[in-house]
């Protein structure tokens, strides 16, 4: 019986759909990643099944929409003993580890179906949790609080990184995955590595010399319509206020974050090219499914909104690549919607391992792109009830509902691609959206998920306003050990 394959899962935290240089961005290089791209097939309409890290994540693991999990938002994760596609993995023989943020909450620690684990988190109780900052701390930078950028008052300020590249988190990622890889107990028995960088999560801090790749002035400017505040939902100011980017706007700040933000990508992308030479240098490429893709966006200053949550393609949609000849076409693009559900029941099906305590809610990618699966809609869910965000998308419409707001968006992706115009309310689009707002409202229905419904309508919730004043809700965002002691200054 032959071997199954190797899965090689390569995850990026915030990084954008659009971000990639191979599927249309002319500006950002990313040459690593473009191969992939070039060797496998690309899945263009991928959204996340909840914009923001724990839910997304969460979704992806347990190939289930939230409201089968339970988790929508930065919140606690099933406690049920579920199985995870990670601990079928492991059940089926494979050797499954995890490097990097997995954001398991609140159980930080735990394994969740994986063997074993290499942990790279954000906001930890005290460093000697997390292997990166003991690792960080033996090489001389025990006095670093902010290994990942300065956030709380700083987190849309672009910065250098705090330490040199070779020590820089997205480094260690990749040092550790190519350990992993070329160890020679790799040949023994198949397996399944998780490498997830944190990065280019904000406050964008590439390591020198990559945070002069690209320079401010000759950035793009963000994607802001004439009537761009027309676009906004609650969420969207919401993330404004409590990222210190409401009180006004500096096109050359803009240009800096979004240069920066491309650094980031681009260091990423060095430790991608890093990885896949170790699989071609030990022979394990062609016999190695490679997944790679993002728990959600980021708007990047489009609309002048900043963040993710909200169901605008800069947030919701997700870079997603599946590289292995056997079952994905070399060079394919697929227009059919998919989802980080959908990893689940593929990474699975190539295994030839099965989860039995749940239903999954997603569909084997191979199938999707062959033609042999039939879906046509996925969807997407940020929090619940008078909170909830609600989306629908297939290979042309997308549609949502924001509860806080009362209000409905429809976006025409083959004229509209850059969302700059909500149709929901145009005459001739009616039917359009009613037919997503069905398809969406019978989602939710079938999952259970009837806190936001009145009959086969959305129920009515008060309106969520800002407070007035400008520093109500700013974020704070210390660790606990990172607010050090000045004698004679802080005392």
């Amino acid at each position: 019986m032959p071997r199954p394959p190797n899965i090689l899962h390569l995850f990026c935290d915030q990084l954008r759909a659009d971000a990639i240089h191979a599927l249309g961005n002319g500006v950002i290089r990313t040459p690593a990643i473009d191969r992939l791209v070039r060797e496998g097939t690309a899945f263009q309409r991928a959204y996340t099944p909840s914009p923001v890290c724990v839910s997304a994540r969460c979704s992806m693991i347990y190939g289930q929409y939230p409201l089968h999990t339970g988790c929508y938002d930065n919140a606690p994760m099933p406690q049920d003993g579920r199985t995870s596609f990670m601990g079928a993995l492991t059940e089926a023989g494979y050797r499954t580890h995890g490097i990097g943020k997995c954001h398991f909450y609140p159980d930080r620690a735990s394994l969740r179906g994986f063997q074993t684990r290499e942990s790279q988190e954000e906001g930890v109780a005290t460093p000697e949790q997390d292997d990166y900052l003991v690792w960080l701390r033996a090489n001389g930078y025990e006095h670093l609080t902010d290994p990942h950028g300065v956030r709380g008052e700083m987190y849309y300020t672009p910065q250098p990184a705090q330490m040199p590249a070779r020590l820089h988190p997205t480094q260690w990622i990749g040092d550790r995955a190519t350990a992993f890889l070329t160890a020679p107990e790799r040949m023994k028995e198949p397996w399944y590595l998780y490498a997830s960088f944190i990065h280019p999560h904000p406050p964008f801090a590439p390591p020198v010399p990559w945070h002069k790749l690209y320079r401010a002035p000759l950035m793009p400017l963000p994607n802001v319509p004439a009537d761009y505040e027309a676009l906004h939902i609650y969420i969207n100011r919401y993330q404004n206020r409590y990222k210190y980017r409401d009180q006004g706007i500096d096109q050359n700040l803009l240009r800096a974050i979004k240069a920066y933000y491309y650094g980031a990508v681009s260091f990423i992308d060095y430790q991608v090219g890093r990885i896949l030479a170790a699989l071609d240098e030990t022979g394990q490429l062609e016999n190695t499914l490679i997944v790679f893709a993002s728990d959600h966006g980021e708007y990047l200053g489009d609309y002048y909104c900043f963040g993710k949550r909200g169901m605008h393609d800069a947030a919701a949609r997700v870079p997603f690549i599946l590289r292995y000849p056997e079952r994905f076409a070399c060079g394919a693009v697929c227009a059919k919607p998919a989802s980080l559900v959908d990893i689940a029941p593929t990474v699975l099906a190539a295994a030839g391992a099965r989860v039995t305590d749940h239903e999954l809610d997603g569909v084997d990618l191979s199938e999707l792109a062959s033609g042999a699966c039939s879906r046509e809609m996925v969807f997407s869910q940020f929090q619940k009830a008078g909170q909830g965000v609600y989306m629908a998308a297939d290979e042309r419409w997308k549609y949502f509902y924001s509860a806080p707001d009362g209000r409905e968006f429809l976006f025409d992706h083959r004229v509209d691609p850059l969302e700059t115009r909500n149709r929901v309310a145009t005459p001739f689009m009616k039917d359009h959206a009613a037919r997503m707002r069905t398809a969406l409202i019978g989602h939710l229905k079938a999952g259970g998920e009837t806190a936001a419904l009145d009959g086969d309508g959305w129920r009515q919730y008060p309106k969520l306003e800002m407070p007035e004043d400008p520093d109500a809700g700013l974020l704070i965002q210390d660790s606990p050990w990172g607010v050090l002691k000045i004698p004679g200054y802080s005392d």
